[in-house]
């Protein structure tokens, strides 16, 4: 594969090797934070589950999202807008950090 990086993603636990442009290794890390976050919100809220069970609630709920959203923006993109909005809102009500604390 040309102009591709080797990197390591973790999820649910299991180590996953893959080559990626490196133009897109940003995005591949922000959509695997995002499935992790829905693991551990499902592993929060139902009990009684495997991890096999979870990881395919997070997969239906990923395709559910691709095909019912009709906002052009990726989960990724949209999850992105809500911190960067809520960063917004934290600098209008004076609770902003540090500008050495600011990502973006």
């Amino acid at each position: 594969m040309e102009n591709t990086i080797p990197i390591t993603l973790w999820l649910a636990g299991r180590s996953y090797r893959i080559r990626v442009k490196p133009e897109e290794e940003q995005a591949i890390r922000q959509a695997m934070k995002v499935a992790e976050q829905r693991l551990a919100k499902l592993r929060n809220d139902i009990v009684g589950k495997d991890e096999q069970d979870f990881l395919a609630m997070c997969l239906m709920m990923y395709a559910t999202d691709q095909v019912t959203d009709h906002s052009g923006f990726t989960p990724v993109q949209q999850d992105t807008i809500q911190e960067m909005m809520q960063s917004i809102d934290d600098c209008l009500e004076g609770n902003a950090p540090a500008a050495t604390d600011l990502v973006l």
